[in-house]
């Protein structure tokens, strides 16, 4: 069991590693953007804009998964600092008998079996008094060794509660640092964005999150009516036009998965928080299977997820600059589909 944690705890610090080393990575190798590059066209513009955000997209997608195995280390901190709690008590149990025990007459005098031998006036009371004071000593011992394994399990829990909490605390300041990179060329960004011409903005909003369509209604749609699909896709639908904004579920602003998950939440079905999560909760589906509902994920490693509304079309939150929008299924770096299921 030890071995088992002493796993988990390197996985984790593993994995928010990783995280750490993609944000630094990540942010090391943005290109200027276009109103500090003056990339001399607006093409290129562009494409530099549109590098960006799908950079700060897939740091974005990292940071989400730190920040998931950062409530799991928080989580079992907190189990663990319970289970000590637990054990501390039940070792105060066996404080009372571990006291009277130390002012027992039979400890405290003494007695032994040459006094008891001495003293007795028949083998009658002979064989009795040896007998309580053997009854007494396995009393005695098995309180004692009962109470060294409740000192030994409350310490080891102790130990646990301790590097789990500090597990924990040192997760949490690395996915602080994350975030703050994050969120300060995620800033950056949309401030270029905000310098870019309307057409200079259209081009790379397009470039990044594909055409924006009309956004049908579910009528128009080839969705079972009152289906857990087609409340998705209400909902979904209901959103167009909302901000994209990094973390957030809604109602008013949406991340990619943020946007999924609280979809599918008005139709009882809880998604996982993040992209990489939710591309994991059934079979993958290829481009030709797919059915209004279904889930549909982009780049390797997954960092952005649509949902998949028919007729060749999606619905997601894509990224800064981008509100949440309708447009086709067929994105660049689109690799597969999953259907929810209650």
């Amino acid at each position: 069991m030890h071995a088992q944690r002493t796993t988990t705890r390197r996985r984790s610090r593993a994995v928010l590693a990783v995280g750490a080393a993609v944000v630094a990575a990540a942010t090391a190798v943005l290109p200027p953007t276009a109103a500090s590059a003056d990339p001399g066209s607006v093409a290129e513009a562009a494409e530099l804009m549109a590098e960006a955000a799908q950079q700060l997209t897939a740091i974005e997608a990292q940071v989400h998964e730190a920040e998931e195995i950062v409530a799991s280390h928080q989580q079992a901190a907190a189990a663990a600092a319970d289970q000590a709690r637990a054990a501390r008590e039940a070792l105060a149990v066996h404080e009372p008998q571990i006291r009277a025990i130390v002012q027992s007459s039979f400890t405290g005098q003494a007695q032994s079996r040459v006094a008891v031998f001495l003293t007795s006036d028949s083998a009658d009371e002979l064989v009795q008094q040896m007998t309580t004071l053997d009854m007494i000593a396995t009393h005695t011992n098995s309180v004692i060794t009962t109470v060294a394994a409740a000192r030994a399990a409350a310490d080891e829990a102790q130990a646990v509660a301790d590097q789990a909490a500090a597990t924990a605390q040192a997760g949490l300041a690395e996915l602080q640092a994350q975030q703050a990179e994050v969120e300060r060329r995620a800033a950056e960004y949309q401030s270029d964005y905000a310098r870019l011409s309307a057409a200079e903005q259209d081009r790379v909003s397009t470039m990044v999150a594909g055409p924006k369509l009309a956004a049908p209604t579910v009528a128009e749609l080839p969705v079972a009516p009152g289906s857990a699909a087609a409340t998705a896709i209400q909902v979904a639908l209901s959103q167009v036009g909302a901000p994209y904004r990094r973390g957030a579920t809604g109602p008013d602003a949406f991340d990619c998965s943020g946007l999924t998950s609280y979809a599918y939440a008005a139709a009882g079905i809880t998604l996982p928080r993040t992209s990489s999560g939710q591309s994991k909760i059934g079979p993958q589906l290829s481009r030709g299977e797919l059915q209004p509902g279904d889930l549909v994920f982009y780049y390797s490693p997954i960092s952005h997820v649509a949902l998949y509304i028919g007729n060749g079309m999606i619905v997601h939150a894509r990224t800064y600059g981008t509100p949440l929008s309708v447009t086709t299924v067929d994105q660049g770096g689109f690799r597969f589909g999953v259907r929810p299921t209650a």
